[in-house]
């Protein structure tokens, strides 16, 4: 049996010793006769003849990559659809789904597989940053397609939004080692300094989804006083906003329920949302002409569209009515 094993394993260019001999030959019955430690060693030979591995039913890969060059660390070569999958940390559904969008299209092998080359890879890496910023799917194939998009340009942009994602987790791990320190007795805290991180992210957040198209609407003065007025909001206003933002919701849903915008709850509804806008519009910039305008862009925009949809299917434009008939 020994001497039988050793012949098998001549093909590899690699002597063993003859304890692995004998257990590889004591284990040839149970699963193509290797034991799994063993194996992997003999798995890193990079001569082994690979029609051996198959025929063990052991050709997951592992071997395979190391043994040709073709592995998960190449640069500039192609890529599966899995390891591309497990390179980017997408799921392979999810990459079947920007090919069939044509957000991210694969290459087509002789025999039908989806392969994916440099170009591709860099444009993935594209997406999936603008989805971390919450861009929806169709605005993301929309700005890489245009011709005037610049790879490099885009790139500063993310850095800048990274950057102040994390001043932001900065000052919010600043506020819970403070409310840490507060709740042990090791420092005092002001109440201010309890919501400080949270109004600075709010502000950071809009700024980084709406400001320059909120600046292109309304002019930066504009923005610049609603941001201050948010970063000044004492520990009661910026509770008030919260809840209002919920009453809101809720009310949507209940006047989306009778279907008349114009009707007693819808008319409810219109006037929490200016309540709730106020909260943020510095003093004496609400207008309904200026509710209106806005209340458009539930319809136009996607991603307000979505915001007030995940109430109920169709609650953006039932509150884009809703509004007019308030304002009328």
């Amino acid at each position: 049996m020994e001497r039988r094993a050793c012949e098998e394993l001549e093909g590899c260019g690699r002597e063993r010793s003859q304890n692995r001999d004998r257990d590889w030959g004591r284990n040839k019955d149970r699963g193509c006769g290797r034991d799994r430690g063993w194996d992997r060693d003999w798995g890193r030979d990079r001569d082994c003849d690979r029609s051996w591995n198959q025929g063990c039913g052991w050709d997951s890969g592992r071997g395979r990559d190391r043994g040709n060059g073709r592995g998960r660390n190449r640069d500039g070569g192609e890529y599966t659809v899995s390891e591309l999958a497990e390179l980017s940390g997408c799921t392979v559904r999810t990459l079947h789904h920007y090919d069939e969008l044509g957000l991210v299209r694969a290459r087509r092998s002789a025999n039908g597989y989806r392969r994916y080359g440099s170009a591709e890879v860099d444009r993935l890496q594209q997406v999936l940053l603008y989805r971390e910023a919450e861009m929806p799917l169709s605005d993301i194939k929309r700005l890489l397609d245009d011709p005037s998009f610049d790879a490099r340009t885009a790139l500063v942009g993310h850095l800048r939004e990274l950057r102040a994602r994390r001043g932001r987790l900065d000052g919010l791990i600043a506020s819970v080692e403070k409310t840490l320190a507060s709740m042990e007795g090791r420092a005092g805290m002001k109440d201010e300094e309890r919501f400080e991180a949270f109004k600075r992210g709010l502000v950071e957040k809009n700024e980084r989804r709406f400001g320059a198209e909120a600046r292109e609407r309304w002019g930066s003065e504009a923005v610049d006083a609603s941001n201050a007025k948010v970063r000044g909001m004492t520990e009661g206003q910026y509770e008030r906003a919260q809840a209002l933002e919920q009453e809101v919701k809720d009310a949507l849903a209940a006047a989306l329920a009778t279907g008349d915008p114009a009707g007693a709850e819808a008319r409810r509804a219109a006037d929490l949302h200016r309540q709730w806008l106020c909260c943020f519009w510095q003093d004496g910039a609400y207008s309904k002409e200026a509710h209106r305008g806005l209340a458009e862009t539930y319809v136009a925009d996607e991603r307000f569209k979505a915001y007030y949809d995940d109430v109920a299917p169709g609650a953006a434009e039932f509150l884009r009515d809703a509004i007019c008939a308030y304002c009328a």
